[in-house]
């Protein structure tokens, strides 16, 4: 049969080695997806050609391995990269050929590219619906521990900024390397402070070693168990909850999408899902994510008749798109996307229920002008007088 359908290159960035490897090869998994479905539709008339690198994990890669998919590859569209350091480092290269990165993480906002579409969480779509649930029901007392890069502080920074006009207080503020997993400084001094909560933004292996500590140290002290001193995060997802096992039961952790989120069609999604990475793994953002991008490339190279870069933007900011996490529609001014937040607690088998949703897709806001500490202050003050906390909190607080 002859083959006329035009062939477009995309790259596919993601560190599938390394301390992060979960978190990429779930996004790689879920970019692949979306290709193959892409390319089993020959209505589309053209096809997505795949050019895969795993820089696994280590910076100085992700710079050449960008270059190359564009200028030998002829990659206009690049979906990836993980961490913020990742993204930032290859956000040169991409701006350079007028290239689009399409990134589906969770970050620490306060950047906006041209040249890159954020289909991920920003912070008043992580941090800020996180932390009105965690403030009332926990106290404002917080222990922040982070991976040493701009994720890390700035997410702490940001934490500040919410949690001091509430009347709180940062105990403790701490950053590991990338990768380390010599977590034990800081946990005892953890079990020293004895905060309200912990904001955990370690990231990877690092993260993994920190559940399993605090895990030990609720055995000694039951005042740590989750359901009185949660570990609260903002990039924790399905992916990684078999590496940390039953130490990560109890604690909550934020995101745009949930196994349990939406109808029937998030639940044929899973089910594909499911079926295509077998081995009793389930999806997460950063699958759901990727598959996702690669979705709404496909259908702005439909309505534009071109991969070109000044051909596709205009058609994603022109209306909304059906996604596995709900429609979804980009910002002209910022690059990001509207989305849902919703809150989890981890369960047993390696799931999330789902605690709180946003009634409504949110804006983005990705430097938080919108935002109104005073207000958040004045609410969580509201909750705690009135004793207006939902079921959902603890239904006691022993005193430590």
């Amino acid at each position: 049969m002859r083959q006329d359908r035009q062939d477009y290159g995309v790259g596919l960035l993601f560190s599938t080695t390394g301390t992060y490897a979960a978190l990429g090869q779930d996004g790689l998994d879920g970019a692949l997806m979306a290709l193959d479905e892409v390319n089993s539709d020959p209505s589309l008339g053209f096809r997505l050609r795949a050019r895969i690198e795993n820089p696994g994990g280590v910076i100085e890669r992700y710079h050449a391995l960008c270059e190359d998919m564009i200028r030998r590859d002829g990659c206009r569209h690049v979906v990836g990269t993980i961490t913020s350091l990742s993204r930032k480092e290859i956000i040169p290269a991409i701006e350079k050929h007028d290239a689009l990165l399409w990134y589906m993480c969770p970050y620490e906002g306060f950047e906006c590219s041209d040249n890159v579409v954020y289909t991920g969480a920003c912070p008043n779509q992580h941090i800020v619906p996180l932390f009105q649930h965690v403030l009332p029901r926990y106290g404002a007392r917080a222990c922040l521990v982070g991976s040493n890069y701009i994720w890390g502080w700035e997410i702490n920074r940001i934490a500040r900024a919410l949690i001091q006009p509430c009347g709180g207080e940062v105990l403790s503020e701490r950053y590991l390397p990338l990768g380390s997993e010599d977590v034990g400084r800081i946990v005892a001094e953890i079990a020293q402070k004895k905060p309200d909560f912990i904001l955990n933004n370690f990231v990877g292996t690092t993260s993994y070693a920190f559940f399993r500590a605090m895990r030990l140290l609720a055995e000694q002290d039951p005042s740590f168990r989750p359901e009185i001193r949660p570990i609260v995060s903002c990039n924790l997802t399905e992916c990684e909850l078999g590496l940390i096992g039953e130490a990560g039961i109890g604690h909550l952790s934020s995101a745009i999408w949930f196994e349990e989120a939406g109808g029937p069609e998030n639940a044929a999604f899973v089910a594909r899902a499911k079926a295509r990475l077998g081995g009793g793994r389930r999806p997460s953002a950063f699958f759901t994510g990727a598959y996702a991008a690669v979705r709404l490339l496909a259908e702005a190279i439909r309505e534009a008749g071109t991969d070109d870069v000044a051909g596709v933007k205009p058609v994603l900011t022109a209306r909304s798109f059906a996604t596995p996490a709900g429609r979804l529609s980009i910002d002209p001014r910022t690059n990001h996307a509207t989305l849902t937040p919703h809150l989890g607690r981890i369960a047993e088998g390696g799931r999330f229920d789902i605690i709180e949703s946003a009634p409504e897709p949110m804006a983005p806001d990705p430097y938080l002008v919108h935002f109104d500490p005073d207000r958040l202050a004045a609410l969580v003050a509201a909750a705690r007088q009135a004793g207006d906390v939902p079921s959902s909190a603890p239904d006691a607080r022993p005193t430590a």
